[in-house]
């Protein structure tokens, strides 16, 4: 299991507990002082002998099943609306989406793994804003300006 903390930040605390075995210190005390196991360490100083390739190196966390282009063109399904794809209702959720991934794509996702994908093209969650069909703007604005700030202030 990844620890927590960005590479950055886990890089910084292998190379301290490097500089720490450079210094003289057995590995055991450095594991304490660390924070780590024995066995960590070891890894780390055997990986600082033999370093690896680093093209070979990923980043952390499973790749995307959508390449980029994907990502692109999902993006401009989903700004031809929830009509287009006929649905009654011009909304996105999750579960829309998905099956609009499987449609276009056949890259099955569960829905609530599609937040991520939702988040990495820049889409944010909105709940679609439900208003009366007797509601008038102008007289709403009237009354915040002029009457809401008597009220607040408890001027008559």
């Amino acid at each position: 299991m990844r620890p927590y903390g960005k590479s950055e930040q886990l890089a910084k605390r292998r190379t301290r507990a490097l500089k720490l075995l450079e210094s003289g210190k057995r590995v055991k005390e450095v594991a304490k002082i660390i924070g780590v196991t024995e066995r960590s360490i070891r890894y780390w100083q055997e990986e600082a002998r033999n370093p690896k390739d680093k093209s070979s190196v990923r980043p952390p966390g499973h790749p995307s099943h959508l390449t980029a282009e994907q990502l692109k063109a999902l993006e401009q399904e989903l700004l031809k609306g929830a009509y287009e794809q006929g649905y009654a209702e011009d909304y996105w959720t999750l579960d829309r989406i998905a099956r609009l991934i499987w449609d276009k794509f056949k890259v099955r996702y569960h829905p609530s793994s599609v937040w991520h994908i939702m988040k990495r093209i820049g889409w944010s969650n909105q709940r679609p804003q439900r208003q009366a069909s007797q509601r008038n703007d102008k007289t709403i604005q009237r009354w915040e300006k002029y009457v809401w700030p008597r009220i607040k202030n408890g001027v008559s």
